[in-house]
């Protein structure tokens, strides 16, 4: 499996996905670009702003990617 079907399959799964869990679980180090192809093929998906900390304890602000809906099928449905 590739990264971006592992990345479809979460996100129709799971509903969210972050960098750093896309990285853990599937090594993929440029979510947003997996995320604007997606969007490209018609998938709609949220970028919500959340606050975290970094490993020294620094606040961060990082996406969490959110699934609305795939692609609408051709023909009308």
């Amino acid at each position: 499996m590739n990264q971006m079907t592992a990345i479809k399959n979460h996100l129709k799964k799971h509903k969210k996905i972050t960098s750093m869990e896309a990285f853990e679980r599937y090594g993929c180090t440029r979510l947003s670009a997996k995320i604007f192809d997606l969007r490209k093929q018609g998938w709609v998906i949220d970028s919500i702003p959340t606050e975290g900390h970094t490993r020294y304890g620094d606040a961060t602000i990082y996406s969490t990617y959110r699934f609305v809906s795939e692609p609408k099928k051709k023909g009308g449905k």
